[in-house]
């Protein structure tokens, strides 16, 4: 009885300590100059090649720059409803080896192409139908198609009309692998409602296997081993967020998709995340605050990120394991 109780208090003390881990305020200590910056109009994904070359994705020009280390910045991939070219583009990732993809949605139909790392189109498929826009951040859609990753040879979605959590596609467009198991919401009955509140970030973990964070509702995250079985899954929590879980609605305002079809509104509670090369999870909340969780899914740091002033990522991205990207503003941070 003695052991069980020491047990107990032991297992308080270290959630105690965790609960109150001290907030770190990380100031960015490099990135685009000014000046390079200024050019694009919403940059929501910053990227470095193995050539040393940056990636700048801007989402409201619908474009890719290239940045040499020189500063240089040349636009690669420009706005058009062609192949090739980019319209109501929403995302952005790069492979190990710097080909990169980008998803967009001419005409509403969701896209995915992918480009050598000169802005060469390589490849590319649609998907069929038009998918609603689960979660939304102002006028931002953050899920389906607006949230992907390129492994070089798959690339891996969040798309809960095919049943599972996460859903890896060929190159060419197939979907060979879907799995994550839905978790309990207590809506199944709205299924859009429940979509959405299994809608979210499918990351790849360097060190194998792939992390899955949920974007909306009780913020949650999942760790799968490279089978996609599910390793374990962790609640979210700190006072940092007491007040965002607290005002989490129970219900939400619809909106017309056409065709008399409506959706619900549903806000995020995640804005974006990253793993690491040594499989850390790095999650940006809603709230200007940035959890850190090692691999075996114990909250190590928070951090508020701070360029000319603090930062709320639109996307975070890893250069090596002690250089941290960002966007806006294409800021990095030194993180060890």
């Amino acid at each position: 009885m003695r052991g069980l109780l020491l047990a107990l208090v032991l297992t308080a003390s270290v959630a105690a300590a965790q609960w109150s881990r001290p907030v770190e305020e990380m100031r960015s200590t490099g990135g685009l100059a000014p000046h390079v910056v200024g050019q694009f109009r919403a940059p929501a994904g910053f990227q470095q090649a193995p050539t040393g070359d940056y990636y700048v994705f801007d989402r409201r020009s619908h474009s890719v720059h290239r940045v040499t280390a020189g500063g240089e910045a040349k636009q690669i991939v420009r706005i058009g409803p062609e192949d090739g070219r980019l319209l109501g583009a929403s995302a952005f990732h790069m492979a190990p080896d710097g080909r990169f993809v980008v998803a967009d949605a001419p005409e509403g139909r969701e896209r995915v192409q992918i480009f050598e790392s000169d802005g060469t189109r390589i490849g590319g498929f649609r998907l069929p139908g038009r998918a609603a826009p689960r979660i939304t951040l102002g006028d931002l859609v953050l899920t389906g198609i607006a949230s992907l990753q390129f492994t070089g040879r798959a690339v891996v979605m969040s798309q809960p009309e095919l049943g599972g959590l996460l859903t890896e596609f060929s190159i060419a467009g197939h979907p060979f692998r879907t799995f994550g198991v839905f978790r309990r919401t207590g809506h199944e009955a709205d299924r859009d409602v429940h979509l959405a509140l299994n809608s979210g970030l499918p990351l790849v973990n360097p060190r194998g296997g792939y992390y899955f964070v949920f974007q909306a509702g009780v913020p949650v995250f999942r760790k799968y081993d490279a089978n996609g079985q599910l390793v374990f899954e962790r609640h979210i929590q700190g006072r940092e967020i007491d007040g965002l879980i607290a005002a989490l609605p129970t219900t939400w305002a619809r909106r017309s998709i056409g065709r008399g079809r409506t959706v619900p509104i549903v806000p995020p509670t995640v804005r974006t995340a990253a793993v690491d090369p040594d499989g850390y999870l790095w999650i940006a909340l809603t709230v200007p605050y940035v959890y850190v969780y090692d691999p075996d899914g114990e909250k190590v740091r928070t951090l508020r990120l701070r360029g000319a002033g603090v930062l709320q990522p639109a996307s975070l991205s890893f250069a090596s394991r002690s250089r941290l990207l960002a966007t806006p503003g294409c800021y990095e941070f030194t993180v060890r």
